[in-house]
């Protein structure tokens, strides 16, 4: 690890130290334990992009494997200011443990670029797009490695990097991407996935809990492709959602908030959350530490810290987004009695409706809406209840049931390949 200070960041070594963790609590195999640790291959590329006004800017990308021992590794790309190498590794490392957990032929990858999309015209975002799928040519394709949207990307871009990727070989390769616009190969029910597949757990977690769905209260914090959906499927599903946010700040109703109403004036009129009338003002931070049944932290990594953790007051945390309790607030979350739906599992909807892409493009064959809901709903309750009864037979906590449960899975698959050469 002292030879590889480009991963030492605080995501790494809170991935790092979840796989110990639970390495130690397996007794895994002390050769594998160091191979799984650090990713299988990283690539670093620099991005010159031509801007409107003439002169050219240098950015830097990232795409990182983990593993790829049970298939082709699979994970998004991330558009922010913040990527670096750890936090991609970081990203990878947790993608091979959730696509392990929920069964799927894949190992985990992740990739990004550290820009601000919102600054860039849409010019400019096309021709970084292009030029960075160039960059990370060698590494990608159907059966290499399969890219997705992330924080910052989506389905334009994803459409960006399939034409680019398809124009080096010389054919059409709808497969190379997930998340592409349904005119290309898209999947029906990729843009929502993950934030039904928070739903489904949650719906689970609260049987499990004998709690009714109608007595349900719950606080989503981010508000960008995973945070909506998920507060919309809830109100759908007769919950009372009192409060979201995103970047900026959010609203709080205790009565429950107009989740329609708010969605038509955010992503319709681009209103700012904090300026609409629908409740009041509240912080991140005050959001967290609201009375409700079920907190679901969709953003970014790192949110509940050692600092807040202990005035939480939910009975259920699902984790929307990656990494987003630290090792120490989680000790602490623990110990306060609430119930965990851990990120590995609880946002694992998009990488399962991105397999389901995957086939249908490799069949040419697509399925509907009500199947992709229905498969999709199968996946996730079957990860959920295998890792819950993990949990109860091994007495541990349901954040190292579903790491052990996905670990284990990837060490078999290494143990029968063996060692090359």
């Amino acid at each position: 690890m002292s030879s590889l200070r480009e991963l030492d960041t605080p995501t790494f070594r809170l991935a790092v130290a979840q796989f110990d963790q639970a390495a130690e609590a397996m007794h895994l195999d002390p050769n594998l334990r160091e191979r799984l640790k650090l990713p299988q291959r990283s690539l670093v590329v620099s991005i010159p992009v031509r801007m409107d006004d003439g002169r050219v800017e240098v950015f830097t990308g990232y795409r990182v494997q983990h593993d790829s021992s049970r298939g082709p590794s699979k994970g998004g790309i991330r558009y922010h200011p913040d990527v670096n190498l750890g936090e991609v590794a970081a990203l990878a490392m947790w993608m091979t443990w959730k696509c392990a957990l929920a069964d799927l032929p894949y190992g985990g990858a992740k990739g990004g670029v550290a820009v601000t999309p919102r600054q860039l015209s849409r010019p400019e975002l096309q021709r970084l797009t292009r030029r960075y799928a160039a960059e990370i040519f060698p590494l990608i394709g159907p059966d290499q490695d399969v890219p997705a949207p992330d924080v910052g990307t989506d389905a334009q871009v994803m459409a960006w990097i399939m034409d680019t990727y398809s124009q080096q070989v010389g054919y059409s390769v709808p497969g190379v991407v997930t998340g592409k616009p349904l005119s290309i190969g898209g999947s029906l029910g990729r843009e929502e996935a993950t934030g039904r597949g928070v739903v489904c757990v949650t719906h689970e977690a609260l049987r499990h809990l004998k709690l009714d769905i109608r007595d349900t209260t719950v606080a989503v914090q981010g508000f960008g492709n995973v945070g909506s959906h998920t507060a919309r499927i809830m109100h759908e599903s007769g919950a009372r959602v009192v409060a979201v946010s995103d970047v900026a700040g959010g609203i709080y109703n205790s009565h429950g908030l107009d989740i329609p109403a708010l969605l038509a004036q955010y992503k319709g009129k681009g209103q700012p959350l904090t300026d609409m009338k629908l409740g009041e003002r509240i912080s991140n931070e005050e959001l967290l530490q609201l009375d409700c049944t079920v907190l679901i932290p969709a953003a970014l990594s790192e949110q509940i810290t050692e600092r807040n953790a202990a005035k939480l007051r939910c009975r259920i945390l699902a984790e929307g987004a990656n990494g987003p309790t630290t090792l120490e607030a989680d000790r602490i979350v623990h110990d306060k009695g609430i119930f965990v739906i851990p990120d590995i599992l609880a946002n694992s909807g998009g990488v399962i409706v991105s397999y389901f892409e995957w086939v249908q493009d490799a069949q040419r064959f697509f399925w509907k809406a009500t199947d992709i809901q229905d498969r999709l709903r199968d996946l996730m309750t079957s990860a959920f209840q295998r890792t819950l009864e993990f949990a109860t037979t091994k007495r541990t906590s349901m954040r190292m049931a579903a790491l052990m449960s996905g670990i284990d899975k990837v060490a078999q698959a290494h143990l029968h390949r063996g060692l090359y050469p």
